[in-house]
């Protein structure tokens, strides 16, 4: 595991954006053999995309040879609701970027079968072998993607009932009304995250203190399901030093000075 400390969320967004950049560059994508991304929503990965978007427009960065599946929808929800994942990721990022129409996916949240549209994500997926790098976010409860506390720690894409802590922390998008908060959603699962290549989480703000804590501290645990990074051999966790509050003063001594360490062309 790679424990990235930064001093403040713009610093976070712009070393996360400057990892997608060089990731998708190294891999030298072409129309037969794309670069494959994991996507997330959410307040956290906003700088992300925004660094990401002003790479594009200065020419430096093409998105024509990337395929794109997001973690989640709102079951409920149809694409042209603001409060979809759907708008919110072609507000936010599609609609500024040259990425095909064709090479975005986002789950159903209309879907009549829940069944059939999850085991038909799962298929697209393999259908390019495997996701290269999956961005994701993190709850204060630790959950990623919404694999709430107690989700199977090798999960498929599935319908989940949210609890009330993450509707509570969901509610913002929603006019702080959590009785307009959607209770269930179509997820991948914590197995279909950690079969990618390499699997980034950002976490900010001293809230996702915890949720750190137990990720690289704690034990792996069903009831911290961020805990499961550690099993992964390639795996990200990109954080300001308010989300570092709850570590050891030495476990974040140790990954500063790690990374001081490294080569340019690591870093």
């Amino acid at each position: 595991m790679r424990l990235i400390i930064k001093n403040n969320y713009d610093e976070c967004s712009l070393w996360a954006a400057n990892y997608v950049a060089y990731s998708i560059k190294s891999f030298h994508p072409t129309p037969k053999k794309p670069f494959v991304l994991g996507l997330c929503t959410g307040s956290t990965p906003l700088g992300m995309y925004q660094e990401l978007i002003k790479m594009h427009k200065r020419g430096k960065l093409s998105f024509a040879n990337v395929v794109t599946f997001n973690m989640d929808e709102y079951i409920g929800l149809g694409p042209k609701d603001e409060q979809s994942y759907h708008y919110f990721m072609h507000h936010n990022f599609f609609d500024h970027i040259d990425i095909p129409k064709g090479n975005i996916h986002l789950l159903n949240g209309l879907t009549k079968d829940y069944v059939k549209e999850c085991q038909h994500y799962e298929e697209l997926i393999k259908g390019y072998d495997k996701i290269n790098l999956f961005i994701g976010g993190v709850g204060s409860d630790g959950h990623i993607a919404f694999n709430e506390p107690g989700s199977s720690l090798s999960s498929r894409t599935r319908v989940k009932t949210l609890t009330n802590e993450t509707i509570e922390a969901n509610s913002r998008f929603f006019n702080n009304d959590k009785s307009k908060v959607p209770t269930s959603v179509l997820t991948v699962g914590i197995g279909t995250i950690t079969d990618a290549d390499e699997v980034m989480i950002l976490a900010t703000g001293d809230k996702k203190a915890r949720a750190i804590h137990h990720a690289v501290e704690g034990s792996i645990n069903h009831m911290w399901p961020i805990s499961i990074l550690q099993m992964h051999q390639h795996s990200i966790i990109v954080c300001d030093d308010s989300a570092t509050n709850e570590l050891k003063a030495d476990t974040v001594r140790y990954f500063k000075d790690i990374e001081n360490k490294l080569c340019p062309s690591q870093k």
